[in-house]
């Protein structure tokens, strides 16, 4: 496949444009990169301390819900700035687009790339949290996951940069329905709470946010969406990612010519 020989073929500008991308983020400040990583980590701590100490929130079985709520956040967090990075991404290097001859088609994958720092960093904060409340995770599924999710993005991200770079106005839409998808998706609340409400779940259930926020969190607190119902939720998120990598890869290599006339 022509995207994935590109990828491989320029792994290393790949590397350190997103290296660099990510440093330059906080070039000017005093503390540098740590904020990449400290601001993020706050967010998370202020949602445990309001649900578990003001709120009194505990998770499914009585567990604490930090353990519950830390590794669900940790993923969404990697889909919501994966996808909002990557999305505006050739606009960023639009310098790239406009003046070298550049492989276009690898741009969101170093917006990926850059925030994939933070994301691991939260994966290996959630999965420390939960250990230390004696919860062991699911290695294997642990990976399986983030993999899902990174293709995943990739799949959403191809289509996703081609149109906010044809129609600005189309990254500031998707901050709003990333909003919506977040209050949609069992992140601070769980499925459990849908009981009697067949038909909202079964949606929910079919959510690719859902499989891998609830994928994720499983790896720590037991469950298996990957093999619930003979796999049928897993098999239902690799077709959408398929059909949406299809869907992008075409409306993206349709465009690619126009991205330098309309920057």
């Amino acid at each position: 496949m022509e995207f994935l020989k590109s990828i491989i073929k320029n792994r290393k500008i790949i590397w350190g444009l997103g290296k660099n991308d990510f440093k330059n983020r906080f070039a000017s400040t005093s503390l540098g990169s740590i904020w990449g990583f400290l601001q993020p980590f706050i967010f998370m701590i202020m949602y445990v301390i309001v649900f578990q100490f003001i709120f009194k929130q505990t998770g499914p079985e009585g567990a604490p819900y930090v353990v519950w709520f830390m590794p669900g956040m940790a993923m969404w967090m990697c889909l919501n700035d994966g996808i909002i990075g990557a999305s505006g991404s050739i606009r960023a290097y639009s310098y790239l687009v406009k003046k070298v001859v550049f492989p276009v088609d690898t741009i969101p994958i170093i917006s990926l790339l850059s925030n994939s720092f933070v994301a691991l960093f939260l994966f290996i904060i959630a999965t420390a949290v939960c250990v230390v409340y004696d919860f062991m995770p699911n290695v294997l599924m642990a990976i399986y996951m983030i993999f899902a999710a990174y293709c995943f993005l990739i799949a959403v991200t191809r289509f996703t940069s081609a149109i906010s770079t044809l129609v600005p106005d189309f990254i500031n839409l998707l901050g709003i329905v990333m909003q919506l998808f977040f209050w949609f998706t069992p992140i601070v609340w769980d499925l459990s709470m849908l009981a009697g409400h067949n038909t909202i779940l079964k949606i929910i259930q079919c959510s690719p946010f859902t499989y891998l926020v609830t994928g994720f969190r499983n790896c720590f607190m037991g469950g298996n969406i990957v093999t619930q119902g003979h796999g049928i939720y897993t098999i239902i998120f690799w077709v959408v990612t398929i059909i949406m990598f299809v869907w992008g890869n075409y409306i993206f290599k349709r465009n690619k010519k126009d991205f330098a006339d309309v920057l």
